[in-house]
């Protein structure tokens, strides 16, 4: 019997929801960052006339030639991405938190975004403090063409969410019949426009205190030195199994919490932005440490340590086995690898070695710590794999990056990997893949087998393999959720849904398993299926499903 959830338990539970819904809805926007980090990296890489020069390719590459214009396009194109990020976070957001009719939202989202920053310029000119001075340097910018309030991605955050929450609630709504052509999600649009002439407002007058307060928590940040780089990178990844790491590291690389810096006499705020402004400029010499401390510590444990403890489980798994879990551990290892997104490697020992996951974690803020330590200066878009070393640190050379030091640390973190996971695997018995008592090497462990069974004799009909097999992935999932009627919200990030559900009691995370997942969390109305980077194509069938 389930006993009911104390006020304190339902508003962390609304809470985690939420959460949820905002880190899945950064997904969209942050998703864009590897083809703009792509572009730019190469483009600008290969268009820097010290490196031109360096080796001699003034003829294949220097100006005037025909790569060297195709180079430059494509710089330019990956940075106009970058320079606008604010307003592609306001629609994004909105997409994602809008429950229905996302299209609408997503438009007044732009609409939104336009008028606060004109409201906020025009207030700006009236006051004469556009040029009088008053305001901390920097606090001006260009934002999509409009002299405004430098918000970052803040500022599209605020309005990706609040035209969001004004979508839900008004996105039906009737109005008296002579203006009734104006209801429905035609009044979306109208009432974000009425709204966002007072939001600019008041941020014109709230926003340079926010600005100060932000500069004043970036300064703390990076005067904590390497202890507070260490934190950063222990919280980053411990809130990987919760979905809610895009809501914490987002700050750090978008807005001045991850600090500021003059770049080309320009005042460039968040520790990614600062990155791919240097990177775009060619006057940098060497990368700035204060602000790749926030991405480079990713390398050593993506690229080596996580294989580490890969090859640790294919070795302690039983001989038998070894063949089956061998492919799943390369599999997933080569996934960390290549493109920095380790989810399924490390949901295969979440749920079975949680004590696995903490020393993990813990290893994690160290590895930030050490890149900062040895002045590693490589950047990334999102991910931390071999594709981003190689065009972020390699491409750049070791004089403006110091990339080689990830070496000798990663070849440390894979040894540390993987004794560390031999021999608690083998002290405490746990069931890796290829250890399992069932006979089967699956993701989760046997007290979700007997959670499974226990569930099928409570009455859940029981299925032949055969029957799982004739069964959709789709239907199966449908069916874990509690049917379409439990179904409120079904979206995805890199590599697990994210579904809001009207009755989280209903969900069956033996079913949920059945259809292909490594991992169900659940925290109220909010529910994580963890499948990997086949995700988005599950969800695209799951929507048609849902439609059919």
């Amino acid at each position: 019997m389930n006993a009911t959830k104390s006020a304190p338990e339902k508003r962390d539970s609304r809470l985690f929801g939420v959460l949820q819904r905002v880190g899945r809805s950064f997904m969209l926007p942050i998703a864009l960052l590897p083809i703009a980090g792509l572009l730019l990296g190469v483009g600008a890489s290969l268009t820097n006339a010290a490196m031109i020069e360096s080796y001699n390719l003034e003829s294949i590459l220097g100006e005037g030639t025909v790569l060297n214009w195709i180079l430059t396009v494509l710089s330019a194109v990956g940075s106009i991405i970058f320079d606008n990020l604010p307003i592609i976070f306001a629609m994004g957001v909105a997409l994602g938190m809008a429950e229905s009719e996302k299209a609408t939202a997503t438009l007044s989202a732009a609409i939104a975004f336009f008028v606060m920053h004109a409201t906020i310029s025009t207030l700006l000119d009236l006051t004469g403090k556009a040029t009088d001075g008053s305001l901390h340097e920097g606090s001006i910018a260009q934002v999509v063409g409009i002299n405004s309030l430098q918000m970052g991605v803040f500022g599209g955050i605020i309005v990706g969410l609040g035209v969001a929450a004004l979508h839900n609630k008004f996105y039906k709504i009737k109005l008296p019949t002579v203006i009734s052509f104006f209801g429905g999600t035609r009044f979306i649009p109208i009432i974000s426009t009425v709204v966002y002439v007072v939001v600019g407002a008041v941020m014109f007058f709230v926003w340079p205190f926010i600005q100060e307060g932000i500069f004043a928590l970036g300064n703390l940040v990076l005067n904590s030195g390497y202890v507070g780089t260490a934190i950063y990178g222990f919280i980053e990844r411990i809130l990987i199994p919760f979905g809610l790491h895009h809501v914490f590291y987002l700050p750090f690389w978008q807005t001045g919490v991850g600090g500021n810096a003059i770049v080309d006499g320009n005042l460039i705020m968040g520790a990614q932005n600062i990155f791919f402004a240097e990177l775009a400029s060619p006057s940098t010499e060497v990368f700035s440490v204060s602000a790749t401390r926030f991405m480079s510590g990713k390398f050593p444990f993506m690229i080596f340590g996580l294989p580490g403890a890969a090859l640790a489980m294919y070795t302690t798994a039983k001989r038998e086995r070894r063949k089956i879990a061998g492919g799943l551990l390369l599999s997933a290892s080569l996934t960390a690898m290549l493109t920095g997104i380790t989810e399924p490697i490390e949901f295969t020992f979440l749920f079975v070695a949680p004590a696995l996951y903490l020393f993990h974690s813990l290893f994690a803020g160290l590895s930030y710590m050490f890149t900062h330590v040895f002045n590693v200066g490589v950047g990334m878009t999102f991910s931390g794999g071999i594709i981003d070393l190689l065009l972020f640190g390699v491409l750049q050379g070791n004089e403006k990056t110091n990339w080689t030091a990830i070496i000798p640390i990663g070849i440390a973190y894979f040894i540390l990997y993987f004794l560390l996971f031999r021999f608690m695997i083998r002290k405490f018995d746990y069931l890796t893949p290829g250890r399992e008592e069932d006979g089967e090497t699956k993701l989760y462990t046997r007290a979700d087998y007997n959670e499974k069974k226990k569930s099928e004799v409570a009455g859940e009909p029981q299925m032949s393999a055969a029957d799982v097999g004739l069964e959709s992935t789709s239907s199966l999932i449908v069916r874990g959720l509690g049917g379409r009627e439990n179904i409120k919200n079904v979206d995805c990030c890199a590599t697990r849904l994210r579904v809001t559900v009207n009755d989280s009691a209903l969900v069956n995370d033996a079913l949920l398993k059945k259809s292909g997942a490594a991992g169900v969390i659940r925290r109220g109305s909010g529910v994580q299926v963890v499948y990997g980077p086949q995700v988005s194509v599950i969800k695209s069938e799951l929507d048609e499903f849902l439609k059919g």
